[in-house]
């Protein structure tokens, strides 16, 4: 839950590099808090979708911004988002970087967010 609760921390951070783990991590727990919302609209508010809207509002921009830097930790600038518009291949392409692995080394957007952790 941690993973999370730093993530919506650094709501406007979209400079430096996301590992792997945060990354994937928030994505799970906002899904399911996704789904939670969702069903508190559905049957306390026969469908009205106020408090899914107001989430997805919420947590839009952080979410971005953890794109944006897990990219940063492939080496990719954070505007690599914006394939995600073109439907199937794009999100395919998307997947497919946020599963790839830290660069090893410092790039120009940090130094390896793993380094920090072992220490």
């Amino acid at each position: 839950m941690h993973w999370y609760v730093d993530v919506i921390k650094n709501y406007v951070g979209f400079s430096g590099r996301a590992t792997r783990t945060e990354f994937w991590m928030f994505v799970l727990v906002n899904f399911f808090i996704a789904i939670f919302v969702e069903l508190i609209d559905k049957f306390i508010l026969n469908g009205l979708r106020v408090f899914s809207t107001l989430y997805n509002l919420a947590v839009l921009i952080p979410a971005l911004a953890v794109g944006a830097r897990r990219l940063h930790d492939i080496g990719k600038t954070g505007w690599w988002q914006l394939i995600g518009i073109i439907p199937v291949l794009g999100w395919i392409v998307l997947i497919v970087y946020f599963c790839t692995d830290t660069q090893d080394k410092e790039n120009s957007y940090g130094a390896n967010p793993k380094e920090s952790l072992q220490e």
